[in-house]
Order: structure tokens, then sequence, then C-alpha cells
């Protein structure tokens, strides 16, 4: 396939999901008070729909399309309008305020100026992306004793984990217990079936919360005791839609107190064209956590070209949703001991590149620090799914560990593997504090992580999971404070001295990061541990009560609380809490639209190749279409080039 077919194969597909496996990736105005100007209905049709819709609707306006339109309220006055414009609802997201419509793309942008659409985007077609508990620290975590000093394991126990995959094989032993944990299997793809024939999806839960009784803890999830619900978005050919991603949200909304739905594992992702305040998977994912539900996102795995140039701004949608939990890729070399783990090179590089027209057609671009951790994700070994795709065309995944069909053991490599790992972890956070906010579990996930040294926080975010510090910290959150509706910011957090913001696994010792990255800048200071702030409560972005200027940022004192301190750069670190290192880039440069400066090369908007590609100096920043490192075959799976050496075996 020659290169502007790739382009338009990239364009078209607005789901890529970023499925790595060993050497497979699939290439993959309401006033709130983070701030966020969320429009009211009213504008032009050029700042209410999406880039790809508005193309169509310019080049072939008579072409009928399936879209999404996000509404201003759940009012009759859509259904009446569309059979004005010749389109027909097709489904209602009643939890999100959005309907799947059928309608020509002319007409879909003329229904855009009506004062009750909020934004239309296209309804297009979703993939997949594609020792963890010692190197992270979980097995370290599992013996615990409550209030009471009575001895108890942490294992995620009563929490359910909601995957959004290709499906789960229940009969695979890493459920134990069968059909008992997986407490409800949901099809959102129209197939009827709720197994696993790609075989994406059986793997992700597994590292998230398969049991390691079968291979007597060898290979054990994170949350190894953890409920799952499984909902299935993806297909039998790891393909779905944006429709019904909004189905399966919709129904985590409508049924979280139910199932005691805590946490989402999204391993899957989207080229990120349309800005987190409009993207109709963006806006789902911040209304569950907003009600207090933590979402966990795939990075994506666009790290690099084949010739092994680095590519920032690659994040995947819905990880340029600030809301959301957003992880990336380490590699842990198959050893234990983290001192010479590394950001994989596959692994999407913030910042998010997203963006917003206004009504006259200039882009505005997100911006934001991305991912907020990374986790292990190279060569991880987990369930496999009887008789699946990706082994029956990638026989080399295979392990031959066991020769029983419902005990057999497969290789995948990429994000979507890293998410679940911190899926698992949100809920043993959880499970040992129920009483966390979901931007609680993603300021201690940070401020705990290890930094790794000689990368930046586009790579690596606040650094790498580590869930024993992260624990640690959960258990000593106090629970009256945050059962309070309105909690006093700057009041103690904690119900006992900050631990020493230092963890050991395997005897080697690290610092934790002692910061977080928002979103456009980072923080550090205890005080973010010792004092409650503001922005840590439902309903808020973690990095509310940041004031931007045009290149400047400063904090709001009445949200955030003691010594605190704004980084002026962003760092690329030296091993040391956040914050250590050399300069990589100042943080006020994220704040004008569309200059970034990366590796000492300014990247610039203002050199286009094709489809909205950039090139300069060699380096590439992309408005969420890349190529990655592969050759793009007909069926959209990208072939891998392990040449810097990130299949080393990363099997614990």
């Amino acid at each position: 396939m020659n290169r502007p077919q790739i382009l338009h194969r990239l364009v078209t597909l607005s789901i890529l999901a970023s499925l790595c496996i060993t050497s497979l990736f699939l290439g993959s105005t309401q006033v709130r008070a983070d701030g966020d100007g969320y429009r009211s209905g009213s504008g032009s049709a050029i700042d209410k729909c999406s880039a790809d819709l508005l193309k169509i609707a310019n080049t072939n306006g008579a072409t009928r399309v399936k879209a999404i339109v996000q509404t201003s309220s759940n009012s009759n006055l859509l259904d009446s309008l569309l059979q004005e414009y010749g389109g027909t609802v097709l489904a209602t997201f009643s939890q999100l305020n959005a309907k799947l419509v059928d309608i020509s793309a002319g007409s879909a942008q003329a229904l855009a100026y009506e004062d009750n659409v909020s934004f239309m985007s296209l309804d297009n077609e979703v993939e997949s992306f594609g020792h963890i508990t010692t190197t992270t620290g979980a097995q370290q975590s599992r013996a615990q004793k409550n209030n009471l000093g009575l001895s108890y394991t942490l294992d995620g126990s009563n929490v359910t984990i909601a995957i959004l995959d290709s499906g789960i094989d229940s009969n695979h032993k890493s459920f134990a217990g069968g059909l008992a944990r997986i407490v409800v299997n949901k099809d959102f793809t129209g197939e009827n079936r709720t197994d696993d024939p790609f075989g994406h999806g059986t793997h992700v839960a597994a590292v998230a919360a398969g049991s390691g009784t079968a291979t007597s803890g060898k290979y054990e999830g994170i949350a190894s005791a953890a409920n799952l619900a499984n909902l299935r978005v993806l297909n039998s050919q790891g393909i779905g839609r944006v429709s019904g991603i909004l189905k399966a949200l919709d129904w985590v909304m409508a049924n979280k107190t139910l199932f005691n739905i805590r946490v989402v594992n999204m391993s899957l992702g989207a080229p990120a064209f349309t800005s987190y305040k409009y993207d109709p998977i963006c806006k789902a994912v911040r209304k569950l956590v907003d009600a207090g539900i933590v979402v966990v996102a795939a990075a994506g795995n666009n790290g690099k070209l084949t010739t092994g140039q680095k590519i920032y701004g690659a994040i995947h949608c819905p990880g340029n949703e600030p809301s959301a939990i957003t992880v990336g890729a380490s590699n842990t070399y198959g050893s234990d001991p983290r001192n010479e783990d590394s950001v994989t090179t596959y692994s999407s590089r913030g910042p998010t590149r997203s963006f917003r027209l206004d009504s006259s057609g200039v882009k505005h671009y997100d911006n934001l620090i991305k991912p907020d951790l990374i986790a292990p994700g190279n060569k991880i070994v987990s369930a496999e799914a009887a008789n699946n795709y990706l082994v029956k065309t990638h026989p080399e995944l295979e392990t031959n560990d066991y020769a029983t069909t419902n005990m057999k053991l497969m290789f995948m490599s990429g994000t979507s593997v890293s998410a679940p790992v911190v899926s698992g972890t949100a809920a043993l956070l959880l499970e040992a504090n129920p009483n966390l906010t979901p931007n609680m579990v993603k300021m201690i996930l940070m401020y705990t992580a290890q930094p790794l040294a000689g990368f930046n926080p586009f790579e690596q975010g606040a650094g790498q999971l580590n869930v024993v510090g992260a624990v640690g910290v959960a258990k000593i959150v106090r629970t009256d404070l945050l059962a309070l509706l309105t909690p006093a910011a700057g009041s103690p957090l904690l119900t006992q001295t900050a631990p020493s913001a230092q963890t050991t696994i395997s005897s080697y010792a690290f610092p934790w990061a002692q910061g977080l990255v928002l979103n456009h800048a980072t923080i550090t200071g205890k005080d973010l541990l010792n004092k409650y702030q503001q922005s840590y409560g439902k309903g808020y972005l973690l990095g509310a009560g940041v004031n931007e200027g045009w290149t400047t940022q400063s904090l709001n004192t009445n949200m955030w609380k003691g010594t605190l301190s704004l980084g002026n750069y962003l760092m690329k670190s030296d091993g040391t809490a956040l914050g250590g290192g050399g300069i990589f880039c100042a943080n006020g440069i994220m704040l004008s639209d569309g200059i970034m400066l990366s590796d000492g090369i300014m990247l610039s908007d203002g050199i286009m190749l094709s489809d909205g590609i950039m090139l300069s100096d060699g380096i590439m920043l992309s408005d969420g279409i890349m190529l990655s490192d592969g050759i793009m075959l007909s069926d959209g799976i990208m072939l891998s080039d392990y040449s810097t050496g990130d299949n080393t075996a990363s099997m614990h």
C-alpha cells in the first residue's frame, strides 16, 4: 500500500486501536469548575462538526452518514428537527445526551446550526489496540491488616472492573470461579456473543484481574479477585464503532451501582482529531469520572517511525481526555528490579494534538501533557482465549507453556497491556479505601510513581507505576474527610504522617515523583499529600485551579493550599523526584496553539505534508494522523519494527 493509501486509511478509520503484540500492532456553554467552556448549542457549523464530517459535507454533501449528535438536553426537539433534515434516529444514549442518527452529510452540517445541537461527529470504526505482580509491587501489597488489626489479602475483592474490549473467554482458568467472577456479559457489536474470538479482551482482562491459582501464582493479574464486567465492543475481527463504545459507557452509567463498577478499562483508542471538549467518547468518559468511576485508557502505540525516529503528539482518544488516567508502556527487560526499566519506543508520547476549529476554521490544539504515568507493557504473558484470531494468524504469540485449551497463555505488548495493570491497581486502592474519588486515585498513582531517568513527561507522565507506594498512601487517606459533601481545601488529608517518599522492590530503592502532571503544567510539593486540594473532589479535573495566560500559569490559591510549586519547565528526568534533571521544554509553549519544542527542535504547524501530518527537521508532530512503526496492510494491521530491542522478554 502506498503513502496516500495509508493516509487515506488512517483518516477514514476514526478509531485505530493500538493493539500491540509481540510482532503485531493494530495501527492503532455549561461552565464547569475546571474552567472548560462547553458550548451551549449556538455557533457555526464549522466549530460544531468534526473535521472528517465537514470534509464529506463539503465534497459530497449527499453522502449518507451515520453520525453521533450530542445535544444540550434530552428534549425531543432533535427528533422533529431530524425529520425536517431527512434524518432518522438509530439509537439514543440517554445517560450521555447523545443520539446515533442516519443523515446526509450536507444535512448534518446544516443541522449543526440548531441551538439544541452541541456537536456532531461520524460514527467511525473502532479497532483494538493492542512477573507484573512482582515488578510493580502488587505481590508485596497482598498481605494487609484492617483498622481492627485483622489480616486480609488485598486482591481487588468486591470491586468490579468493566473491560470494554473484544470479549472474555470465561472458561479460561485465569478467571477462577468462572461466571461467578464475571458478573455480567453484554455484547454491543451486534454479533450476539460475549466470548472472545479475536483474543484481545481475554488477555487484557487477565492482566487486570486474572487468578494465578492455575499457574501457582506465576501468571497472576494485579487485582486477582476483582469482579469483571465483560462489555464487548469489538467484534470477531477486532473492529467496532464509536456508537458501540457509547452504548457500553451509557450502560455503565445506568448500572454502576447494581454491579459496583468502580473502574473502566479501555485498551482501545483513536487518532485524536477532535478536542476532548467535544469528542463524544471523551465527554462520556468525563461523565463517568464525575460520577465516581475511575477510567483508565491506553495511550496508543505510535511512538516511533520505522527509522526509529521519535514521534510526539500521538496520544489516542480517549487518552486525550484529561479526566482519564492515560497509561503508556514501560519495558522491564524481564527483571524484577526497576533500575534498568525504560519507556518503550512505541509508546505514544504527548502532547495531545486533538483540536477544535473556531468559526473561522482556525485550529486550536489541546496540547495536554499525557500520558499520566507508565506501567509494564512489553511482552507480557497472560490468558489466551480459545481458538482466537490473533494466535491463529500469529502462532508465534503462543507461549506453549500449557497444552490444555483453557490454560493456554500468549504474549502481548503495548499500552493495551499497560492499561489493565493500572486498572487492577485502581481496584486495589479502592478495596483498601472505598471512599477514594477518581481524582484521588489518579493523584496517588502519580505522586508515588517512579520517574525513569532519561525520559520527559511527554513520554512517562509522572513516572512508572508503584503499587506498593500507592497502596500505602491509599490506606491512610482520611475516609471521614472524603465522606463529606464539600471537604475544605487545605484540611489534613492523611490519618498519620506521610510515609517516606521512597519504595524498595526486589532490593532496588527508588524515589517517588512527589508531584503531578496537570493539563499544561507539573506541580510538586509535599502538601499535595498532606492537604486536601479542592480538585481532588468529584466534578473537577485534577488540573482545575490553574490560571492560564498566553504563556504563563499560576495557581488559584482558593483551590490549591499549602506549599506547592508549579514548574516552569518540563524536565528530562535524572531519576530523582519530578522536576529533577535537565530542561526539555518550557511549559508556556503548550499554551500557544500549535508550536512545540522537543529535543531542542522546534516542531512547527506551519510545515504541512498531506492531511495534517507535519515534518520539521526530521521530527514528526501529528494532528492525530500517525504513520506507525511498520507497514500498513489492507486489514489495518501494523507489522512492528523491533530493531531497538523492545522485544526483550518481560515475562513476570
